[in-house]
């Protein structure tokens, strides 16, 4: 028998294990046989096997689940950024069970770099800091950072964060957001966000930065968004000019 070079073996094996999550042999979030078995099937050391794992890790087909195993990937969450609606609701609308954690919330100055953001005329200027954290049907999936404007909604820490947040500043506060600037792009995690979404340091994220404009079209909200980079796909519905 020929000797396979190992990188054709990795690719082979990933080839086979892709097909077989695309025929749908293990379910949505279901676990695969722990590595040691998957090499035993395959034939291979355990260091050719993790290429191929990688490989389909990095295509958003499996992902990791720290001292746990991999497991196969949910369908992504689809995302249109033409639209102002909150996390909790366009996830729901997917038939998905989204969950919102606040892990911080807390008042402080605005620093130099988010009052230039906001606008505000002082480094001084207090905002809200809000840290949380997103579950979709019981995986974590995005890490939020937002920075709010304290004089527009100054009650806001007193209510309950586990929540949407745009819907919580319209129907509490009767704040509205008119419009935002977004970006997207690549990113990666550090060591804290890693370890919130259940990722390596230095993983890949897929990183949303979006400034919301109030009611007057004044800036009142920085946000800062670290998704899972298997959780997300971006879909805008266009049309053509006639």
């Amino acid at each position: 028998m020929p000797f396979e070079p190992s990188q054709a073996q990795f690719a082979r094996i990933r080839d086979q294990l892709a097909s077989e999550l695309t025929a749908g042999v293990l379910a949505p979030q279901g676990k695969l046989p722990v590595e040691r078995e998957l090499a035993e099937r395959f034939g291979c050391t355990r260091v050719t096997l993790r290429q191929a794992l990688q490989q389909l890790e990095a295509v958003g087909q499996i992902y990791r689940k720290n001292r746990s195993g991999w497991y196969v990937s949910p369908p992504r969450i689809r995302y249109d950024p033409t639209r102002i609606t909150g996390f909790m609701d366009y996830v729901s609308a997917q038939g998905r069970t989204p969950v919102t954690e606040c892990l911080q919330a807390e008042q402080r100055p605005a620093g130099s770099w988010l009052a230039a953001r906001l606008g505000l005329a002082s480094a001084d200027e207090p905002v809200f800091y809000l840290q949380r954290r997103r579950w979709v049907d019981g995986r974590p999936v995005l890490l939020e950072l937002n920075a709010l404007v304290s004089s527009w909604c100054p009650e806001l820490l007193h209510a309950d964060l586990n929540t949407s947040l745009t819907t919580l500043l319209r129907e509490q506060f009767g704040r509205v957001q008119s419009r935002c600037e977004l970006t997207m792009h690549p990113g990666t995690v550090n060591e804290e966000q890693a370890e919130l979404l259940q990722l390596s340091a230095g993983s890949s994220s897929f990183y949303l930065e979006r400034l919301n404009f109030g009611e007057d079209d004044q800036p009142v909200e920085f946000d800062q968004e670290f998704w899972r980079p298997d959780a997300l796909a971006v879909v805008v519905d266009t049309r053509y000019p006639g």
